[in-house]
């Protein structure tokens, strides 16, 4: 498989699960090697946070935000550095919500210890936000307009019928049962805060000048703004703006793939590199995989199945990408 045809793609909140890709640590050294390179550079907070990723009782629930955030940024990030050391060069990037945060390290925007003191922010002022949910619907947003309310927003455009909303818990319940009596299939989405939404717009000011203070280089490796849907521009990588309302923007995860596949190789191989399998299955619905010669491999399995299930679904991804070569 020409490793110039893959889209690496890195999911963010609401894919995390316990013990995610745990399977991989102390046996994948490459991935192994990478984890503790993120738990280094957390500081005092990395053995904390290794301890309960492994821990089957983590003295913080994995849902709450100073867990969520940046375990899934260091799984993000480990097994992308794992492709790149394997051999696999992506044409292109693309991360939804804090997985761009790790792509963008991955194609040399940010230096990994820059990044985790940003993420240490985000999520020191994120732990302050008021409670909230975020809630994923079968359906395209114009079906939603008449619902949706200044507090309860769309968070996530993911796919032409897969809309994510988020917002303060009562008010999000509320939207819940209206949209559930006029019939649409509702599923909530692991969080205790309304990712993308204004909810979160206190985390905005405090957090530009973190942003503004850090260096940034151009993508080395093609990279796409799960935001604005376009092409990560050195300018705008260097709009501390744009990082610092990350927490609060909505995501627009479809247009920005379907820019990507559209404009692409016809034979593009999307690689979820994270926990779950759901960009995969999203991936799967677009023109360019369903009806072309696309493909999509998921690096880990769908679901949290245990370590061998871990190793299993990596090493058959590993072997799809280099065509079995050793590396």
């Amino acid at each position: 498989m020409g490793t110039d045809a893959v889209l690496l793609m890195f999911p963010g909140q609401g894919s995390q699960h316990p013990r995610m890709a745990w399977g991989l640590y102390g046996e994948e050294p490459r991935f192994t090697a990478a984890m503790d390179e993120v738990f280094a550079a957390f500081g005092e907070e990395g053995d904390a946070l290794r301890r309960d990723w492994l821990s089957e009782r983590p003295r913080v629930p994995l849902d709450h935000v100073t867990r969520a955030q940046p375990l899934l940024f260091a799984v993000d990030y480990a097994l992308g550095r794992t492709l790149l050391e394997y051999g696999v060069r992506p044409r292109v990037m693309l991360g939804h919500s804090i997985g761009e945060v790790a792509a963008a390290v991955l194609a040399g925007v940010f230096t990994l210890a820059d990044a985790a003191a940003l993420v240490r922010e985000r999520v020191r002022l994120l732990a302050g936000a008021p409670p909230g949910g975020m809630l994923a619907v079968s359906a395209g947003v114009a079906a939603l307009e008449g619902v949706l309310t200044e507090e309860v927003v769309v968070a996530a455009v993911n796919a032409p019928r897969q809309t994510i909303v988020a917002g303060p818990d009562e008010p999000l319940a509320e939207v819940e049962r209206a949209l559930r009596a006029e019939g649409f299939t509702c599923a909530p989405v692991p969080t205790l805060i309304a990712f993308h939404s204004p909810s979160l717009a206190g985390t905005v000011g405090p957090a530009v000048a973190g942003f503004a203070a850090t260096p940034v280089s151009a993508p080395r490796i093609p990279l796409y703004s799960g935001y604005a849907a376009r092409p990560l521009t050195l300018e705008l990588a260097a709009d501390p703006e744009y990082w610092a309302r990350q927490p609060v923007a909505p995501v627009r995860f479809w247009p920005a793939l379907d820019e990507i596949l559209s404009a692409g190789s016809p034979g593009t191989v999307c690689v979820e590199a994270g926990p779950g399998q759901g960009l995969s299955t999203i991936a799967r619905r677009h023109p360019a995989v369903r009806k072309g010669p696309g493909a999509v491999v998921p690096l880990l399995p769908a679901r949290a199945g245990g370590p061998d299930a871990d190793r299993t679904a990596f090493t058959t991804a590993l072997s799809t990408l280099t065509d079995g070569r050793e590396t």
